[in-house]
C-alpha cells in the first residue's frame, strides 16, 4: 500500500502491519479508532470533570463524556468551515481542516489528566518540581502528549498509539515546552499567547501552561514539521484551534448544566450578581481597584472584576458593549430560563437541559470564524465577539458558585493530602531494594522507560527517572484507584485484590 499523500499523515515510527492496513480506513480515521480503543481512552470515566461523581451523588460529567462532546463540536466546527469555500481556502493555506484530525484531537485531549481534575494536575506539578525534583513538573496537555506518543504501547514494534503527525499537533493547544522550546520561547513575548506565561510569583519555573515535556520535543517538531513556513512556531495550527475552541464551548455549556443538575446553581445568588452589576455598573466602573478588592462578596463586584481582566489581559477583543450584552444574554437563558425551575430528575427537565445545551452549541459553532493573522493570544480559528463574552460569563458562573464553595475546597483538600501522601509512599516503595522485585509491573516498566528517555549525563538520571515514572503512574490512576491504592499502601484496606493495580 502506498503511503498517503498528504505529509500531515507521515507517522513518527512507520507503523506496524497492522498500522499501515489501518490506512484504508483513511489514516485521520484510523487515529480515532487507535485513540478509542485505548484503555486510557476508557480510563476516562473514571475521572472528574469538575466535580467528583461519587461526591455529587448524581450523574454528571466525566472526562471521557467532555472528551465525546468537545469531540462532537470539534468537529462540526471543522465541518461547517471547510463546507464554506471563503474558509475552507485560507485552512488550505494554513495547513488543512480535516474533521477526522479535528475529533481524533479532542477525543485524545484529555488522556493525560490525572484524578481529581485540575487539582490533581496542579498538585502533580508541586509534587514532580519540588519533591521529585523534575524540571518540566506535569501538565495535563503534556502528559497526553506523552502518552499517545510514549507511554501507551501498541505492539512490540511502536510506542506510544503511533498516530499521524496531523492529530498529533492538531492536539498541542500549547505548542511549545515549559522552558526552552522553541527558542525564543513564546513567554517571552509580550504579550505572551495564551498559557505561555510563567505563573506571577515564580516567572522562571517556566510557562503555566504547554503542549509536551523536553523528551518528546523531537516529536512535537516532527508532528509540527508540515506547517513549517506556514504559521508560527508558537501557534496553535487550525486543527488544535478548533479542539481548542470546542473544548471551551463544551466546558462553558455542559459544566453549568452539571451544576444546576446537582443543585448547587442557584437562581437567586446568580440572578443577584447579574443584575446587581446591571444596576449599578457605572458606579462599579468607576470606583478604584483597591476599593473593588475591599467589596468582597458584594453582589456585582465580581463580575465587575471579569469585565477589568478581560480588558487587561485581552484587550484586542474586550468591549464593554459586548461584554454587557452578554451579561444580559446569560441572564435571560441561565437566570429567566434554565435556574427558573428546579431540576427534579424528571423527562422534562432534562429535555430543558437538552434544549438549552443545544441553542447555546449552535449559537457558538455558528458564530466562529477564520483570521489569517491572529492576534498572539488568540488562534487562526475563533468566536465571534459577542459569543466569546458569552463564553467568559459562562465560564464566570460556574467559577464563583461552584469552584469557589468552602464544601468544595474541603473535599479537594482531601484529595491533594491523598497524592501527596500517594507519591510519597510511591517513592518509598522504589527506594526500598528488598521490594524492587515486587514492584508494580507497569510502575517498573515506566521506570525503564524513563531511563532510557534521560541522556547518560542527566544529574541524578536514575531519580529522575524514578520520578517521572512515579508521575505517569500516578497520573494514569482514575479517581477509585488512586484511593484504592493509598487504602492498601497505609494498610486501611482489607481487600488483597482491589482495582488499584490495573494499570
Amino acid at each position: 500500500m502506498e503511503a498517503p499523500a498528504d505529509p500531515r499523515a507521515r507517522r513518527l515510527f512507520g507503523g506496524s502491519a497492522r498500522a499501515l492496513g489501518d490506512l484504508a480506513a483513511g489514516p485521520f480515521r484510523a487515529d480515532r479508532d487507535r485513540i478509542v480503543s485505548s484503555p486510557f481512552f476508557a480510563r476516562l470515566n473514571g475521572v472528574t470533570q469538575v466535580i467528583s461523581p461519587g461526591g455529587s451523588g448524581l450523574l454528571v460529567h466525566n472526562r471521557l463524556t467532555h472528551s465525546l462532546k468537545v469531540a462532537q463540536v470539534a468537529r462540526a466546527i471543522a465541518e461547517r468551515l471547510t463546507a464554506d469555500p471563503a474558509h475552507r481556502d485560507l485552512l488550505e493555506k494554513l495547513g488543512g481542516c480535516d474533521p477526522d484530525v479535528v475529533e481524533a484531537a479532542a477525543l485524545a485531549h484529555d488522556l493525560g489528566h490525572p484524578p481529581f481534575g485540575h487539582l490533581g494536575e496542579r498538585v502533580l506539578d508541586r509534587l514532580a518540581r519540588q519533591r521529585l525534583g523534575l524540571p518540566d513538573g506535569f501538565e495535563g496537555n503534556a502528559q497526553s502528549y506523552r502518552i499517545v506518543t510514549s507511554t501507551e504501547i501498541r505492539g512490540a514494534a511502536t510506542t506510544g498509539l503511533d498516530l499521524t503527525a496531523a492529530v498529533r499537533a492538531a492536539m498541542l493547544k500549547y505548542p511549545w515546552t515549559r522552558l526552552d522550546h522553541p527558542d525564543p520561547h513564546p513567554r517571552h513575548l509580550d504579550p505572551a499567547p495564551r498559557g505561555a506565561a510563567g505563573p506571577p510569583d515564580d516567572p522562571e519555573s517556566g510557562s503555566v501552561k504547554f503542549g509536551a515535556y523536553r523528551t518528546e520535543v523531537d516529536d512535537l517538531r516532527q508532528a509540527r514539521e508540515p506547517f513549517a513556513g506556514r504559521i508560527p512556531d508558537w501557534q496553535q495550527t487550525p486543527e488544535a484551534s478548533v479542539m481548542d475552541t470546542a473544548d471551551d464551548i463544551a466546558y462553558a455549556i455542559h459544566d453549568v448544566e452539571d451544576f444546576y443538575r446537582v443543585g448547587v446553581l442557584q437562581q437567586g445568588t446568580v440572578a443577584a450578581e447579574l443584575m446587581a452589576w446591571q444596576r449599578e455598573s457605572g458606579h462599579l466602573r468607576s470606583i478604584t481597584a483597591s476599593a473593588l478588592d475591599t467589596a468582597g462578596r458584594r453582589p456585582g463586584a465580581a463580575i465587575e472584576r471579569l469585565r477589568r481582566q478581560l480588558h487587561r489581559k485581552d484587550g484586542w477583543i474586550a468591549d464593554d458593549d459586548a461584554f454587557a450584552a452578554a451579561v444580559e444574554h446569560v441572564r435571560e437563558e441561565l437566570v429567566e430560563g434554565l435556574l427558573a425551575l428546579p431540576f427534579d430528575g424528571s423527562i422534562e427537565a432534562e429535555q430543558y437541559v437538552a434544549r438549552f445545551s443545544a441553542r447555546w452549541s449552535t449559537r457558538f459553532v455558528d458564530a466562529i470564524t477564520v483570521t489569517p493573522e491572529p492576534h498572539v493570544r488568540s488562534g487562526y480559528v475563533l468566536l465571534g465577539k459577542a459569543q466569546w463574552h458569552e463564553v467568559q460569563v459562562l465560564k464566570f458562573v460556574h467559577h464563583r458558585f461552584v469552584l469557589a464553595r468552602p464544601d468544595l475546597a474541603l473535599h479537594q483538600r482531601g484529595q491533594a493530602r491523598l497524592l501527596d501522601t500517594l507519591v510519597e509512599a510511591l517513592w518509598e516503595w522504589l527506594l526500598d531494594p528488598e521490594e524492587e522485585s515486587r514492584l508494580p509491573r507497569r510502575l517498573h516498566d515506566l521506570v525503564e522507560l524513563a531511563e532510557a528517555e534521560l541522556h547518560p549525563r542527566t544529574p541524578d538520571r536514575i531519580g529522575r527517572a524514578r520520578g517521572r515514572a512515579i508521575v505517569d503512574f500516578v497520573a494514569q490512576l482514575t479517581d477509585g484507584q488512586a484511593v484504592a491504592m493509598l487504602d492498601a499502601l497505609s494498610g486501611r484496606s482489607g481487600a488483597l485484590w482491589t482495582d488499584a493495580f490495573v494499570l
